[in-house]
């Protein structure tokens, strides 16, 4: 792969992922040498034809599994390919239909707390392809695992809130004592973690915040905080999260994310939106609506809220530069800031804000960066020390998590932005989460505490991966 100047910009592309684009790839085809080598075309139908000496001859083409590409993340070792075959629906409910049989059977020892975590951007997409609203799907959800045999089904807010949290004090933290580190460059993305580790290594670790996922909060706190309520060690415990990603699996994979003294993963299964369709489909359930309702869970000590589904300030990625912007603005500046003005740079994916002062100085200059070729740009500008940015939120999938390589595809014709746009302005017309409240209050000081605790469970290290690639000996 040839390897991009410093003064090259990647601009007038299109990295609109779609989740039902095929992934296909030529393979080496082994044939007799010629003196001449092969010529290789591209027919219209984007078949390959391999002219030699002989005549000529279609190529094939493999498509590229999950343990082959995850949303453009990077090879993926073996290892890890093992990992993520655990993380199926059919593993899911192979452990579920074990867990009902150790029940019915009263075989205390081997019946474990099933708990599924369901994220907003999953409840959005199945709303929006069965046209429901949003508490009905939540309703329907809950009810179809609990038939699956689920004990628990809980929302992913409190690990928001939580994530959101530490990201605006580890913020805070590096501007004023470690701007080394500046931009802080958002970390609940797994498909750009797993990219910058495989690719950029350790020049681009240390500028990515620390904090854990949302997932892999909602981990700790399901495999810890909930074991201790009640009563029970974490491998007793299989939490299973639905997320929009595929890159979601790999993340839950890590080993950080595993303890050896407990024998147990933070996240044992992630299934996502498209799968859940397709466990639907092969039950022959033509819509969620046909299932028997049920309700969300709230296994916290405090009031439980009148909706399981919220937006996060304006980003359906987790608002992680709307919020960490307003928060600074107060904590540095003494400024309060209503309303957030982004302005679109080079494409909709990419954009920033500012805070100014009285007499014009930028205090802050915040930025989104969707998709591989913001990425590959903001990367670029980095490494010539032209970057001025004091934060970015950056997402591997182009319009963010709302169109996460895994959300259901589109129907009847519709494209994947149309699709997308539906999804976005369903989210905004979810109420908005308040980050600071009881429950998070609770979990601060009741689990969290002492502060060793907060970097401990909240916070996590990157490594740089030595990725080995093997060239194709083919003459062109």
């Amino acid at each position: 792969m040839s390897k991009f100047s410093g003064a090259l910009q990647l601009t007038d592309l299109d990295d609109f992922i779609t989740p039902s684009q095929e992934c296909i790839k030529p393979v080496k085809i082994d044939t007799n040498k010629t003196k001449t080598g092969s010529k290789i075309t591209i027919q219209e139908d984007g078949s390959y034809i391999q002219a030699t000496d002989s005549g000529f001859q279609k190529l094939e083409k493999v498509e590229i599994t999950l343990a082959d590409c995850l949303a453009c993340s990077g090879c993926i070792t073996s290892a890890e390919g093992v990992l993520i075959t655990q993380q199926s629906q059919e593993e899911l409910l192979k452990v579920l239909n074990e867990n009902n049989n150790a029940k019915l059977s009263e075989n205390k020892e081997n019946v474990k707390l099933i708990v599924f975590t369901i994220s907003q951007q999953t409840i959005l997409s199945l709303a929006n392809r069965y046209t429901l609203d949003v508490d009905e799907t939540t309703e329907y959800l809950a009810g179809y695992f609990k038939k699956l045999g689920a004990d628990l089904i809980i929302d992913t807010k409190i690990a928001d809130d939580l994530a959101l949290i530490e990201n605006c004090n580890e913020f805070i933290k590096r501007f004023q004592n470690d701007k080394k580190k500046l931009p802080m460059l958002s970390s609940s993305c797994p498909g750009w973690v797993c990219y910058s580790e495989k690719t950029h290594g350790n020049f681009i670790l240390p500028y990515i915040s620390t904090t854990r996922s949302p997932q892999q909060i909602m981990g700790v706190l399901v495999k810890q905080y909930l074991a201790k309520k009640f009563e029970l060690k974490s491998n007793q415990i299989y939490h299973v999260t639905i997320m929009p990603c595929y890159d979601k699996k790999l993340e839950a994979s890590r080993e950080d994310f595993y303890s050896e003294v407990e024998q147990s993963h933070d996240v044992d299964c992630v299934i996502t939106s498209i799968e859940i369709e397709q466990m639907l489909d092969n039950e022959k359930i033509q819509s969620l609506s046909e299932v028997e309702k049920s309700t969300f869970d709230w296994p916290w000590d405090t009031e439980k809220p009148k909706t399981f589904i919220w937006a996060h300030e304006y980003s359906g990625s987790g608002g992680y530069s709307d919020y960490i912007f307003k928060y600074a603005a107060n904590q540095l500046f003494n400024i309060e800031v209503n309303e957030l003005n982004y302005k679109i740079l080079r494409n909709t994916d990419f954009k920033e804000i500012l805070l100014e002062s009285s007499n014009g100085e930028i205090l802050l200059r915040f930025a989104i960066a969707n998709g591989f070729r913001n990425i590959q740009n903001l990367v670029q500008k980095l490494k010539r020390g032209k970057s001025n940015y004091h934060f970015v939120e950056i997402m591997a999938c182009p319009s963010g998590c709302l169109n996460g390589g895994a959300q259901i595809r589109p129907q009847n014709g519709q494209t994947q932005k149309e699709l997308t746009k539906d999804l976005e302005k369903f989210y905004s017309q979810l109420p908005k989460s308040t980050i600071e409240n009881e429950t998070v209050s609770e979990i601060y000081e009741k689990f969290l505490e002492p502060q060793q605790k907060v970097k401990e469970l909240l916070h996590t290290t990157y490594h740089q991966i030595e990725k080995m690639n093997t060239a194709l000996n083919i003459k062109w």
